[in-house]
């Protein structure tokens, strides 16, 4: 399977447009995988945040010898 990966913008009429110089590169007919990603909306990040605030409150002074276990591994 061969994989083109560009930027693009949807419009007000839900197209995306495939760029020109793709157009000849994908045979006409060609059954397609579309895979459609953007970024998240200030929603996530929020939710984000307070679950990483969360996991964060678990953690207590005594984990820091795992911090310095990790730091003296050898390869890392």
């Amino acid at each position: 399977m061969k994989a083109v990966e560009f930027e693009a913008r949807l419009s007000q009429s839900g197209e995306i447009v495939l760029p020109a110089e793709f157009l000849g590169e994908i045979p006409a007919g060609q059954q397609l995988k579309v895979v459609v990603m953007w970024e998240a909306g200030s929603v996530d990040a929020a939710w984000r945040a307070a679950g990483r605030l969360r996991f964060e409150e678990a953690y207590c002074a005594e984990d820091v010898v795992y911090d310095q276990l990790i730091h003296e591994t050898p390869g890392r």
